[in-house]
């Protein structure tokens, strides 16, 4: 699978207001792989950015005034994200300024350039509920090396946000490959009816102690416990039947 980590800096919080993109990143994440391929551009917003931006990013009007603008670099830029999983951290907010970047030269909304978009935010705090989340925390969570971040770049950035997607993403690669070990072994047993296989059923205390883990998944998980959701989903099959 193809994935494009990507971030951006702009020029103040909000699209809306006029707002526009200082600086794009992208490298490019090829089966769980960083490769050599990457994208980035400093552009020329044609407008100042607002004092708290330029405090994070440090780039100036005089240093982005002969830098492209970003309907240049559109068409290489949505050549590179072509048929990728985008995966950006607090993505509403990035996406929103390349929605409008995108419209302000009538072109689509990104979504329609790309397969689909993950939010590194999101499934971070679904991971790490009531803790820091932004992408120095994550970095000192997952032990990755952030000293030469002193200021905000989109490339620097998203190189780190790399890392982190792959560290927060680890165990579902264990689990596949997990599955891969033992599919052959799997593969190998034509019909299990006739392994004249033991079956044990639960005690009624097992199960009491088993759906008394379950709610506490549930409650920690705010309420996503997979297990639930294939229970009540059984059930339905059943009433149907």
């Amino acid at each position: 699978m193809r994935q494009i980590i990507l971030d951006t800096e702009t020029t103040g919080l909000d699209h809306r207001q006029g707002h526009r993109i200082v600086e794009i990143a992208a490298v490019e994440l090829s089966n769980r792989q960083l490769t050599t391929q990457h994208f980035h551009y400093y552009l020329n917003p044609e407008r100042d950015s607002d004092e708290g931006a330029l405090q994070v990013h440090g780039l100036t009007t005089e240093f982005l005034r002969n830098k492209p603008k970003f309907s240049e670099i559109s068409n290489e830029f949505l050549n590179f994200i072509a048929d990728s999983e985008l995966v950006i951290h607090n993505a509403p907010f990035d996406v929103g300024f390349l929605n409008h970047e995108l419209n302000l030269i009538n072109l689509k909304t990104l979504d329609k350039y790309c397969l689909s978009i993950i939010d590194t935010l999101k499934l971070a705090k679904e991971l790490h509920p009531g803790k820091r989340n932004n992408l120095d925390a994550l970095c000192d969570r997952y032990n990755i090396d952030n000293s030469k971040r002193t200021l905000h770049g989109a490339l620097l950035d998203a190189e780190l946000l790399a890392e982190v997607y792959l560290a927060m993403t680890r165990g579902q690669e264990s689990l596949l490959m997990d599955l891969e070990q033992f599919l052959p072994i799997l593969n190998s047993v034509e019909n299990l009816d006739n392994l004249n296989l033991k079956i044990i059923e639960a005690t009624a205390q097992e199960c009491a102690q088993h759906f008394m883990v379950l709610d506490n998944i549930a409650r920690e998980s705010n309420n996503k416990c997979l297990w639930n959701r294939l229970n009540a989903e059984n059930s339905v099959e059943n009433q149907k039947e």
